[in-house]
């Protein structure tokens, strides 16, 4: 392939634009808030599952609290109205006072567990109800903290997309200085190493920093100054420049 030697000091220019594309999108990539935000996303999703899973405790002793309060209320009923009988003086057997006695001694007995079993709910269902609070609270922390640092990225991706769309800008122009086979051959090459040409300083090629042997370099000194010529261990586009000394 041939080309003329302005149009291959052209693809210096445009594999320095490109090394600082590359630069950029590895910038974007590897934001550090990209990696903190992922963290706390991760830990939002934890405290979410463990949020539910103390609501739904929380829940459970509410209902459980409510039927045992409903017990409570049915002993103390029944223990009212056992009570108010006796008090009337309508038992006068003493069979059945004796047994309507006991039944009220059993009903006191009876309340009085199930107001503990009641106090007992009450303390669960306390801590339960604390236990959501703190997580609700941490995970609205947590939001807020993700918050900001998805607008510091935002910010830094506006950044870094701006300086995107200049160097782009750059690129376009060189793009056009340049035939279409031999930057088709630079972009295949870019594609494959990274860095599709670079420049020939002395017996050194700069794009793997290898010294080329001295067959190679009497080789390129007799190629004409139009002559595409790649780097023999790396394969890219080699272009001479004044600095070559060729």
């Amino acid at each position: 392939m041939k080309a003329a030697p302005a149009a291959q000091k052209r693809l210096l220019d445009l594999a320095e634009l490109d090394a600082a594309l590359d630069r950029l999108a590895h910038r974007r990539r590897t934001l550090p808030e990209l990696a903190e935000i992922d963290e706390i996303s991760a830990r939002v999703a934890r405290l979410a599952t463990q949020t539910i899973a103390a609501e739904t405790e929380a829940s459970d002793l509410a209902r459980e609290q409510v039927k045992a309060e409903a017990d409570v209320d049915s002993v103390r009923i029944r223990a009212e109205r056992d009570q108010k009988r006796l008090d009337s003086g309508q038992v006068s057997s003493p069979k059945d006072l004796a047994s309507l006695q006991s039944e009220i001694a059993s009903l006191t007995r009876r309340q009085s567990d199930l107001e503990e079993v009641v106090l007992e709910i009450m303390e669960r269902r306390e801590a339960a109800d604390e236990q959501v609070t703190k997580l609700v609270a941490e995970r609205d922390q947590l939001t807020a903290t993700r918050d900001l640092a998805e607008d510091r990225r935002d910010a830094a991706f506006a950044e870094i997309d701006k300086e995107g769309a200049e160097v782009q800008g750059k690129r376009a122009g060189v793009v056009s200085d340049i035939p279409a086979d031999l930057l088709g051959l630079y972009g295949k090459l870019k594609e494959q190493f990274g860095v599709g040409a670079a420049m020939l300083q002395g017996t050194r090629c700069l794009g793997c920093r290898t010294s080329l042997s001295i067959a190679e370099i009497n080789r390129i000194k007799a190629a004409s100054h139009d002559e595409v010529i790649r780097c023999e261990e790396c394969r890219r586009i080699l272009v001479r420049t004044p600095e070559s000394g060729l």
